[in-house]
């Protein structure tokens, strides 16, 4: 369904995202895992079309959308929910949800709207409530259900578990599995890794603007250098290793193994 094929994106000088590869096959959930400045952000604003590429290609279903802007991206079936929700608060509950659908010109709205009120119970209740009132989680599920009243193929969220309470996280990943049984594709960005591999098929790690370790999610969570880097289990330490030039020379550290770039991995 998506294919993101060697993007590199800057900010002026500075480069972001180093030839990221990656892929989204229908009917998955797949997870995007790594710390703070890492380039996740970057990499959905990218797809969907906010920051232009300056290398590489997005194709999605057959289609390029490495030069397209946002609305055109929203229109070929992809949805980005962003950081921190991002509600417009002083509009009601409803009217987010309408402006969900701006680019929609058929007659099943009203539909969506009451299956999204079915989804997300509160939301019914609040629906003529102005959404900068509602809790953080509210919010949270607000903006995924704007998110899905574009009818999207695929759903990219970032962060959704930022800032809120546990219970309210495992509520907000029952509903990305619950999205996905419904038929859409998502692609999840999350530091909490724990809790996106808990509902990912698959997943990639992104570090310093580079992927450096991908699998199924049994995988990464079985991963030393992941439960080390990213699950609380033992010193955090950094996966990728090889940052001096081409020649990836790697630093000497006998404690992970899971670098893909390393040529010399599998010879520990």
């Amino acid at each position: 369904m998506l294919q993101v094929r060697d993007i590199s994106t800057y900010y002026g000088q500075i480069c972001a995202l180093d030839t990221v590869n990656l892929r989204v096959r229908p009917g998955e959930i797949v997870a995007l895992i790594g710390a703070n400045g890492a380039g996740k952000t970057t990499l959905l604003n990218t797809i969907s079309g906010i920051l232009p590429a300056r290398h590489g290609e997005i194709i999605f279903e057959g289609k390029t959308l490495t030069r397209l802007g946002a609305e055109t991206v929203v229109q070929f079936g992809v949805s980005h929910i962003p950081e921190r929700r991002q509600v417009f608060g002083t509009l009601s509950v409803l009217d987010n949800l309408l402006l969900g659908a701006y680019h929609r010109r058929d007659k099943l709205v009203r539909d969506d709207i009451a299956e999204v009120f079915e989804l997300f119970p509160i939301l019914n209740k609040r629906q003529n409530q102005q959404a900068g009132t509602l809790s953080g989680g509210e919010q949270q599920m607000l903006a995924i259900a704007r998110g899905m009243m574009s009818r999207p193929k695929l759903l990219m969220l970032d962060e959704p578990s930022v800032g809120l309470a546990p219970l309210i996280v495992r509520e907000i990943m029952r509903i990305v599995a619950d999205l996905r049984t419904r038929g859409t594709t998502i692609l999840l960005v999350e530091q909490n890794a724990k809790a996106a591999l808990g509902v990912a098929d698959r997943g990639y790690v992104l570090e310093n603007g580079r992927i450096v370790l991908e699998g199924t999610a049994q995988e990464l969570m079985a991963d030393e250098g992941v439960q080390k880097a990213y699950l609380g289990k033992g010193e955090r330490l950094q996966l990728s290793r090889c940052r001096a030039d081409t020649n990836l020379v790697c630093l000497e550290n006998d404690g992970i193994n899971s670098c893909v770039v390393c040529p010399h991995k599998d010879s520990k």
